[in-house]
């Protein structure tokens, strides 16, 4: 629920301006997200991160349908600034601050490469949850939302990797430098091995071994990775400890599992 709205908030004010409630009121309720804003996006960039963003507030509206509640879900306050963003780059390229700082709300690319990343976590997390799910309506809700998730992945990376030898402007390194970087930061901050990849890979990381390019990630299978509680908790928060928020999530996750991590000082 936490990543869903994430999603929904960041996608949706990044292209039309408005939060979920703009979209569809009384579905959420909590404190206004820090630091968003318009992106400066291509026409096609901004209908894809628009169509994505109103799917995901459908994907919260059947999860509340499934749970049979009159109530709003209660949001978590979410920083979707550009310094936030900029951390996790900084980090990849081990520099106190690029020059000039690192802004995903600047042009296509970098949009799209924050977009990218907050999907991925969302369909690494339900690879890793849908076994345990419990109950017909609910396994075919969470794979609904999985498959959907999965497909608004491939097209994020799609867009990154049509521009995968391309400098990132304003800067001199290109997309698939970029996201070789910023995917060793995450795998370093989840702390579970090598779960997050780049748009080009050694060859033992491509398909059986065979290709460099890497749009679609997977194991050695090409199965899609999965990713727990405490891994996703460590990226998000950008501090590498699940009981440690920060990062896209200052105050943490809403929730009684995020609670019980807590309580038992699960890091």
């Amino acid at each position: 629920m936490n990543l869903l709205i994430y999603k929904a908030e960041s996608f949706l004010r990044a292209s039309v301006g408005v939060g979920i409630n703009g979209i569809s009121p009384g579905l959420v309720q909590g404190p206004v997200p820090i630091g968003a804003t318009l992106a400066n996006i291509t026409n096609s960039a901004h209908r894809v991160i628009e169509e994505l963003g109103l799917a995901t507030v459908g994907h919260l509206r059947a999860i509340k349908q499934v749970l049979r509640s009159n109530l709003p879900f209660q949001g978590p306050q979410l920083d979707l600034s550009a310094q936030v963003f900029a951390g996790f780059v900084n980090l990849g390229f081990n520099v106190s601050t690029l020059s000039p700082p690192f802004n995903i709300y600047a042009n296509t690319p970098s949009f799209v490469l924050a977009a990218e990343a907050i999907s991925a976590f969302i369909v690494q997390y339900y690879a890793g949850i849908i076994p345990s799910i419990v109950g017909d309506e609910q396994r075919q809700l969470v794979a609904g939302i999985g498959l959907n998730e999965a497909a608004a992945f491939g097209v994020l990376r799609t867009i990154l990797n049509d521009g995968v030898n391309s400098t990132v402007p304003p800067y001199t390194f290109t997309m698939a430098e970029l996201t070789n970087r910023t995917s060793e930061v995450v795998n370093r901050l989840g702390g579970c091995g090598v779960k997050d990849e780049g748009l080009i890979v050694p060859f033992q990381l491509g398909a059986e071994n065979r290709t460099t390019s890497n749009v679609v990630p997977g194991d050695v299978n090409s199965l899609a990775h999965a990713r727990f509680e405490r891994e996703i908790l460590r990226i998000v928060f950008g501090t590498g400890n699940a009981t440690m928020p920060g990062g896209l999530f200052p105050d943490g996750f809403i929730g009684a599992l995020y609670q019980l991590i807590l309580n038992l000082k699960l890091s």
